[in-house]
């Protein structure tokens, strides 16, 4: 009896070529998704990681449930438009939360974002269980996603002329949002995001950019969730920005390289996932960290070679004997 191998034998062609060449179009689809799901959580994340809101992204994250569900109980309807607002609403109530609890008690701010973000998940479990009859939505369909369905979704139309998926139509015009506002609002958010007391004294309000970031951001993960599902989404706010951030002490650079390495995630990922025959949104995730250990080991100004060598040469300056006659 042949044992079932735990790791499929590696086909240059099956993986490399054969998506290209007999699915294009397929691949085609999948991998710009992934690219532009990475790479605008990548922009925004850049700024939430310097303002060390990455934990507060995983709460909206989970934060969404009640949200998009009370959305559909008022509405009747899944279209973007009130599962967006829904999302952007509970989002908005999370940041208050969180915030409230961190200014009116001892809690310290990682404490209250698990208490506010399990609360609000309980509770969006608790609204679908009690209207399941009502609500045709499920927790798994907000926490996970097949990036391998996009090419079965809907196709857009612009007049007669067809587009593309509609998934990855949306998330492209989310792309193009947030460019506009980085362009519109760099300079504002790279005071607020360094140093918050020059930026009110300057008159331009932390708070204001805050809740701004707060809102694109929750706007973001719910373009992203029917995708790759929120929690994936969550690992792509983070790796870009954190990863590009080891490489250069620039914000403008760190914006470009995260980018960059959005599109190798997208690339790599789904050619990893053809290989493996798994999720593709968790190879973008595995190459996320592949490519983060990497640049942390060898990384010019912050990496672990170069720290070691810095250590061992000052423990061989400090052991180096002084010279009696100088």
């Amino acid at each position: 009896m042949q044992r079932e191998r735990l790791i499929p034998e590696f086909d240059w062609n099956a993986v490399f070529v054969q998506p290209w060449s007999e699915y294009a179009s397929n691949s085609f689809w999948i991998v710009l998704m992934g690219f532009l799901v990475s790479g605008t959580c990548g922009l925004v994340g850049c700024f939430v990681i310097l303002r060390r809101m990455a934990l507060v992204g995983d709460a909206i994250s989970h934060s969404l449930l009640p949200g998009i569900t009370l959305a559909f109980l008022l509405t009747h309807s899944r279209d973007t438009l009130p599962m967006m607002i829904g999302a952007v609403a509970a989002g908005v109530v999370t940041v208050a939360l969180i915030e409230a609890i961190r200014y009116s008690s001892r809690i310290k701010a990682d404490a209250a974002i698990g208490i506010v973000f399990s609360s609000l998940f309980a509770v969006g479990v608790i609204l679908i269980s009690v209207f399941a009859d009502k609500v045709d939505l499920d927790a798994e369909c907000v926490l996970y996603g097949e990036l391998g369905f996009i090419p079965l979704q809907e196709i857009a139309y612009f007049g007669e002329t067809e587009i593309g998926p509609e998934p990855v139509i949306r998330m492209g015009i989310i792309a193009l949002i947030a460019i506009g506002l980085l362009v519109a609002f760099y300079k504002e958010m790279l005071v607020t995001s360094f140093d918050a007391g020059l930026a009110a004294s300057l008159g331009i309000s932390p708070t204001r950019y805050q809740y701004g970031l707060t809102l694109f951001l929750s706007i973001v993960i719910v373009s992203s969730f029917e995708s790759v599902g929120v929690v994936l989404v969550i690992a792509m706010i983070i790796f870009p920005g954190a990863t590009a951030l080891l490489l250069t002490d620039r914000l403008s650079n760190a914006l470009w390289i995260s980018t960059a390495f959005s599109a190798c995630y997208a690339v790599f990922g789904f050619h990893l996932a053809t290989w493996l025959n798994a999720s593709i949104a968790g190879g973008m995730t595995v190459i996320a960290g592949i490519v983060f250990g990497i640049i942390w080991m060898v990384s010019p100004g912050q990496g672990l070679i170069i720290q070691f060598r810095s250590r061992h040469s000052s423990n061989e300056e400090a052991l180096e004997p002084i010279n009696p006659s100088l």
